[in-house]
């Protein structure tokens, strides 16, 4: 898969520093780790909404607060959006309803991310997760290795729970270099029987602070064999932190993304990216 092609769709006003997306049926639903909201996007009305995730929400939390909501996935009647676990404020998982928006359940993880960093042997401050997907048996959560050890790891967690019942697996990835710094997972997606994931070179060794944004890429990884398919450069200047699938065919499949631009500017540009399967 080396012929792509990317392309600015549109521009959203009153949404920043996006960290996650969801399609479907013409509208987005997308998260913004420095916000306390999900937001709702209607693409033919251009109507954007606001639903609440947290307690006296704020679209800019300072830093040192936010609960750095990174990743998003849907199953069923739910919606699930993680935090990145990678300070103690930052170990929320927010169950909704896909249809009202409404709060389910607040889960607090604490605990299973504890047990992630061992099993994973990531240490604390190396631990950051980026993209969760969940298809009713099995999650899937995708740690970013932009801290100093570049941990790249793909956690595949089944159980009845994951408060207190569940079982780990994890596989390590050494992703490709961009301008000599090593790419770091920043979202995945399920997709048949692969896991399609972005990655972005930042040059920072911490999973808090950030640095000069090298460029992102794609790639997929085969959940028969946990072995990369495909890797592909797609910018040089973005940090595309949300994809989501838009439309799959024989002949191409086609994502949206979405770019943190780790500013306090509310506006979200939303990229699609063809990929030929040819």
């Amino acid at each position: 898969m080396e012929k792509f092609t990317l392309e600015l769709l549109f521009q959203i006003v009153g949404i920043g520093s996006a960290s996650g997306l969801l399609y479907k049926d013409n509208s987005l639903l997308i998260i913004g780790d420095n916000s306390g909201f999900l937001y709702e996007y209607q693409m033919d009305s251009k109507d954007l909404k606001r639903h609440t995730l947290l307690e006296n929400p704020v679209e800019n939390m300072l830093k040192k607060d936010k609960a750095d909501f990174e990743a998003i996935t849907a199953f069923g009647d739910s919606l699930y959006v993680f935090g990145s676990g990678s300070t103690e404020k930052r170990n929320k998982m927010i169950q909704v309803n896909s249809t009202d928006k409404k709060i389910i359940a607040t889960n607090h993880f604490a605990d299973l991310y504890s047990v992630m960093q061992n099993f994973g042997e990531i240490k604390p401050e190396d631990f950051n997760i980026e993209g969760a997907i969940y298809n009713g048996e099995s999650w899937f959560l995708l740690n970013r290795g932009n801290g100093s050890s570049n941990k790249n790891v793909l956690f595949t967690i089944e159980g009845k729970n994951l408060n207190n019942d569940f079982t780990i697996l994890s596989n390590t990835y050494r992703l490709p270099k961009i301008k000599g710094v090593r790419s770091s997972f920043t979202d995945g997606i399920l997709i048949d029987d692969s896991i399609y994931f972005l990655a972005t070179a930042e040059d920072t060794e911490s999973t808090y602070d950030d640095g000069e944004v090298l460029g992102s890429l794609i790639g997929s990884i085969n959940l028969k064999t946990m072995k990369i398919d495909f890797t592909q450069k797609i910018s040089n200047t973005h940090k595309f932190e949300g994809l989501t699938l838009y439309a799959n065919s024989k002949e191409k499949i086609e994502f949206l993304l979405c770019e943190d631009k780790d500013t306090e500017v509310l506006e979200t540009a939303i990229y699609k990216l063809t990929l030929d399967k040819k």
